[in-house]
């Protein structure tokens, strides 16, 4: 799940909190109740855990599913093992300038807290730092899928654990598909040609956008060969190294986009401004736009995409390798320091154990990051499935990748959507891939 906050729209912060994808609210604390906060917990006795996330514990009677679904696991923990959980949590009454991850970055480089709940950029930066435990040691970790360990490993350590697995993929209107005999699209090729029959036929914008996700265009071809082939670990060495420049993996994926803006199939000064869902949503809702992008769970979610009057598909990206899933995960991480490390491992453990992580999938209807866990899912979240299931993805965050993914690339599609040539974006790759070899 990638932590999406904003300061309008609560309902979608709580939403995105579960299902994925880097929407930013604006968030500050004053320095000395943050200390003073600190001090109390430290002169308590009591046997706990303290966790700094971006949402409260809810209400035993509240109808956020998917907020409920966690706290069942954390209530599991608390009984098992006597220790309290405490929420610290991230509100736009204590913080008025920094985003989560900022926050979240200060208070664990002043070790204020056990558990953290961390977006992919963080979880890379903390690892580097050596300031997040080493969770391979834990039983519950012995159960995770192969992606989980790659994209949470820093420095050969597994620092982050997620409940879930975010998927994100192209959600598609498939009557308006149908009504024009065109076939869901696989290559980059093929989704070009579908956007020429909806414009031709009088669609304005074939591909709503956001200024969120259309990073996922991006990575599916940058990234289809290296992480569905043989030799994924010595191409990532070899782009960390210097070998292999980052700008050669990024180009097609930019051009491809600049491509969609000068034919007209994406608006790129709505896509600029779009929040994800509610920006392009009531266009896919209504009908006016056959193609959105978005995760997951926001096909579960009545408040996003799961409840519709079309037969909606959820496929992958195109590449040229066909429709590929774009994977990124937000993680649990425990401080190397905590103040209660062996009583936050003993929570985390019972909410990562596959008891609870069954509870949790079963509940949000998400893939769950233990290889032990399945769950069904609606029909048109099948395509997607049968894709991660086989193994056929890329991944959207990857801490073991010394240039940040996730976050970098959305900025950079960003200044494209603003008006930055493709060139201009290559030089901010190169310069990120040669800062980062000063590292």
């Amino acid at each position: 799940m990638i932590i999406h906050l904003k300061k309008n729209g609560k309902r979608l912060a709580a939403l995105l909190l579960i299902g994925a994808m880097m929407v930013t609210m604006a968030a500050c604390a004053r320095q000395e109740d943050l200390e003073e906060n600190l001090v109390s917990d430290r002169v308590n006795n009591t046997k706990m855990v303290n966790l700094f996330g971006p949402m409260e514990r809810t209400d035993p009677d509240a109808d956020n599913i998917a907020r409920t679904a966690f706290d069942i696991t954390v209530s599991a923990a608390e009984k098992k093992t006597g220790i309290t959980v405490e929420y610290r949590t991230y509100t736009a009454e204590n913080y008025k300038e920094k985003t989560y991850d900022d926050v979240t970055l200060d208070r664990a480089r002043n070790n204020m807290d056990d558990l953290y709940l961390l977006n992919p950029d963080t979880i890379q930066v903390l690892g580097n730092e050596g300031r997040l435990a080493d969770l391979s040691e834990l039983e519950s970790a012995k159960n995770l899928r192969d992606v989980v360990k790659i994209a949470n490993t820093v420095n050969g350590k597994l620092v982050a654990i997620p409940q879930e697995v975010v998927v994100h993929g192209l959600f598609v209107n498939k009557d308006m598909f149908d009504k024009y005999n065109l076939k869901l699209p696989s290559t980059p090729e093929e989704l070009l040609e579908c956007c020429r029959v909806f414009k031709k036929n009088g669609i304005e914008t074939p591909i709503g956008a956001n200024r969120w996700w259309l990073e996922c265009f991006v990575l599916a071809q940058a990234y289809a060969d290296m992480y569905n082939g043989d030799h994924t670990d010595e191409e990532i060495a070899q782009i960390n190294s210097g070998a292999k420049k980052l700008r050669d993996y990024m180009r097609p994926g930019f051009e491809y986009l600049q491509k969609l803006i000068d034919l007209g199939y994406i608006d790129a000064k709505k896509a600029y401004t779009y929040e994800a869902i509610d920006g392009e949503g009531p266009d896919f809702k209504a009908q006016k736009t056959p193609i959105v992008m978005a995760y997951w769970g926001a096909a579960n979610a009545e408040t996003a995409y799961g409840k519709v009057d079309f037969n909606l598909q959820v496929i992958g990206f195109p590449s040229h390798l066909g429709q590929m899933p774009v994977i990124s995960m937000t993680g649990y991480g425990i401080h190397v320091n905590a103040d209660n490390l062996k009583n936050t491992k003993d929570v985390l453990n019972i909410i990562l154990s596959d008891e609870q992580l069954k509870i949790y999938t079963e509940t949000n209807k998400v893939i769950s990051p233990s290889k032990n866990v399945e769950v069904d899912c609606i029909d048109a979240l099948v395509p997607l499935k049968e894709k991660v299931n086989e193994g056929t993805y890329v991944l959207g965050s990857n801490a073991g990748m010394k240039v940040e993914q996730w976050g970098n690339i959305c900025n950079i599609v960003r200044d494209l959507l603003k008006g930055s040539s493709v060139e201009e974006c290559m030089k901010k790759f190169d310069k990120l891939q040669n800062d980062s070899l000063k590292k």
